[in-house]
């Protein structure tokens, strides 16, 4: 893998174009799995941590968007749809459900890489954001430390999963549902208890947290500069 620029999933029930794409990405040192149906591309998704999707909407079976829908809350991995020209109303849906670019077909290749090339290079920007600091506290996500007030805490795993997420996506609110798929647990008061350990190794008063905030009814949201 350390060869390839990105691992890339191409969903399309066509053959030729399953066979197009994977040749022409592996000749720009992309590295290809296929899958025929929405079905087979969500029994692939389980097991392996794809960089990319590139997603047929019109497929037997269940659709490119159905495949969204059903995949949306546990997969993190964007998505371009490939669309047939008459397609805008689901082309639109796509897009508000989760997609992240679309191409119609028929398209040219190197169309293709530059919108991969696009969405891969803002997926890594936002990706590097492990290490930040605010005010007194500094959060290191390699090392899994938070300093405090030149006081060291060391982070778990569970807790490092939410930071990260968390981190990247600075003033979203995330339900305990979203909390709870990021580290698979389910007991709302379980995650409570994990955000109040939380609080106090990165809040100066965690009674009355500034950074790691909830929102009534909704969630919880880290408000970072």
């Amino acid at each position: 893998m350390d060869n390839f620029i990105a691992h890339i999933l191409v969903v399309d029930d066509d053959d030729g174009i399953r066979s197009l794409v994977k040749k022409y990405l592996n000749e720009n040192n992309y590295l290809v799995t296929t899958a025929n149906s929405a079905e087979d591309a969500t029994k692939k998704v389980k097991i392996i941590q794809f960089d990319l999707i590139i997603l047929d909407i019109m497929m037997p079976g269940k659709s490119g968007l159905e495949f969204i829908q059903e995949n949306q809350k546990k997969l993190e991995t964007p998505i371009i749809l490939l669309t047939a020209k008459g397609e805008t109303n689901e082309r639109v849906e796509g897009l508000e459900i989760g997609a992240d670019d679309y191409l119609a077909k028929p398209f040219e290749p190197k169309e293709l890489i530059l919108r991969i090339k696009n969405i891969i290079k803002k997926t890594k920007k936002n990706d590097q954001k492990r290490i930040i600091k605010f005010e007194n506290i500094k959060i290191d996500l390699n090392k899994l430390l938070i300093l405090k007030n030149d006081i060291e805490y060391k982070i778990n795993n569970t807790e490092k999963k939410i930071l990260e997420k968390m981190i990247n996506n600075p003033g979203k609110t995330f339900s305990r549902e979203d909390i709870g798929m990021l580290i698979n647990l389910d007991k709302e008061r379980s995650i409570d208890v994990i955000i109040t350990r939380l609080r106090k190794k990165i809040e100066i008063d965690p009674k009355n947290p500034k950074f790691l905030q909830t929102i009534r009814g909704t969630g919880y949201v880290l408000w970072i500069e």
